[in-house]
This record gives structure tokens, C-alpha cells and sequence, in this order.
């Protein structure tokens, strides 16, 4: 996940994930949540918000996934093990700990992020526009997300 902010005191939360299988291209699949600042929103991406794109995979994908998750609270909590307990589709394993080089998702936030440093400070519906066309960009680039996967050193055969 990561955490963009805009003009004023709203900012965009994004989850995604890169999918890969040895007889089709990197994919990017991902989510954005918008936060406002207003009352009783929340201030962060969800157990639905990641179980939402999670389903959504699947349906794209078309076939079982084997996870692998960072150490966020989120994706630990016990309300999350019973969504995921309730899919037998997926399989979830956990990186080790402060291990963000091993997280080709990292790389596409990092990307992201390079492409956004030099604009000027933007509205938070402008912001969320230009986020959401750098990212299908990236989409469209299977070979760059398979470096981003490669970088890690990790074997998706």
C-alpha cells in the first residue's frame, strides 16, 4: 500500500499487486481509496478494501493465487484471516519482516512515486486522475512489471 497526498487534506491510498505465471504476461492489479479528512471515514485502506482486490483478482485472473504479503497489520489482523479463510482459492504467505526488497510491489510504488515527484502541488481529483493513468501506463508495460518481479530475485516459475 502507499499513501499519496494532495492539495489541501485529502490524500489517495493505493493496494496493489503483480501477478505473475510463467505462460502469460506481469499483470498490475490495484485499488485506489480516496480519503477526504472527513468524519468517521476511514483513514486507511481496509480488511475489505484488501479482500475486494483480492476477489477482483481472481475473477482476472481466472484460477487460484498463491499470495505473498508484507507484514502490515492489516493483512494480519484476525478479521482478515477469516476472509481469507472463507476463500479456498487463496494462499497467503508472509515475507520476513523489513524485507521490502523482496516485494516487487515496492518497486511499482517506487516508479509511481518518481513520475509524481516533479508536478506542481495538485488538487486531490487531479491528483487522483494522473495516479490512476500512471498506473494503467504501467499496465500496459508487462515487461517492466516483470523487472520490477526480477529485481526481487525471486523465481515466479
Amino acid at each position: 500500500m502507499v499513501t499519496v497526498r494532495g492539495g489541501g487534506s485529502g490524500r489517495v491510498s493505493i493496494a496493489g499487486l503483480v501477478a505473475t505465471r510463467p505462460d502469460r504476461p506481469t499483470r498490475l492489479i490495484y485499488r485506489t481509496r480516496i480519503h477526504r479528512g472527513r468524519r468517521r471515514e476511514p483513514k486507511a485502506l481496509t480488511e475489505n478494501d484488501y479482500i475486494g482486490l483480492l476477489d477482483a483478482a481472481h475473477q482476472q485472473l481466472g484460477g487460484p493465487i498463491m499470495l505473498v504479503w508484507d507484514n502490515l497489520p492489516t493483512h494480519r489482523s484476525a478479521r482478515m484471516r477469516t476472509l481469507i479463510a472463507a476463500r479456498p482459492w487463496l494462499t497467503v504467505f508472509f515475507l520476513p519482516t523489513y524485507a521490502p526488497e523482496l516485494n516487487p510491489v515496492e518497486a511499482v510504488w517506487a516508479h509511481l512515486k518518481h513520475t509524481l515527484v516533479n508536478l506542481a502541488r495538485r488538487g486531490l481529483d487531479q491528483l487522483v486522475g494522473l495516479i490512476k493513468t500512471r498506473l494503467r501506463r504501467m499496465q500496459y508495460r508487462p515487461v517492466l512489471l516483470a523487472g520490477f518481479v526480477a529485481k526481487t530475485g525471486l523465481n515466479p516459475a
